[in-house]
């Protein structure tokens, strides 16, 4: 019963992220604790005070609502999702697609303006420059022939909590798997 109403939750997760309607985002936010406890992680997070660690409702609602404006379409293994629960808490992990048609002339673009503020950049060493334009030049270069359309395979886990009988998302992060060496080094 109780993982059947967390799935209905997730469910409803779904539903607003294959919607992506601007004007119902404040109704989306409802299927979060209102608390400052709340806890969402994005995937270009890297430390606790970085972009994308969202703490709060507004902050969560910034980020869900670039997602809605910029990320493609995303589908969560709804179905297929792991839950499990205890009490008035629940835990879930699933995995998901972004998919996005991107232009070659789009990513060319994209990639020259990426360039232009690399440049600017004060604190990256001429080397960290060089190193940080060859390696996404190299990867838009080999990747351009495969397809304009990506897939972007991602996790999904999250705690919800049961508040005045109705679950709500208390933490949760988004993560790409990582197959090579890391995009971000700290060293």
């Amino acid at each position: 019963m109780e993982t059947a109403e967390v799935r209905k939750l997730l469910t409803r997760f779904q539903e607003g992220y294959s919607r992506r309607d601007q004007t119902h985002l404040d109704e989306f936010i409802e299927l979060f604790v209102d608390s400052d406890e709340l806890e969402v992680i994005g995937t270009n997070a890297v430390d606790l005070s970085g972009e994308e660690w969202c703490r709060g409702r507004e902050a969560v609602r910034e980020l869900v609502g670039g997602d809605w404006e910029h990320w493609g379409d995303v589908r969560f293994d709804v179905e297929g999702a792991r839950i499990h629960t205890r009490g008035k808490v629940a835990w879930l992990a699933t995995t998901g697609t972004v998919t996005d048609t991107i232009s070659s002339n789009e990513r060319y673009t994209g990639y020259l303006d990426y360039v232009a503020e690399v440049l600017k950049d004060d604190e990256m060493t001429k080397q960290a420059k060089m190193l940080d334009i060859v390696g996404q030049g190299n990867d838009i270069v080999l990747g351009l022939p495969l397809s304009e359309t990506y897939v972007w395979p991602f996790r999904l886990t999250a705690v919800a909590v049961k508040e005045e009988g109705e679950w709500l998302f208390h933490q949760m992060q988004f993560s790409f798997a990582t197959t090579w060496a890391p995009d971000v080094r700290l060293k």
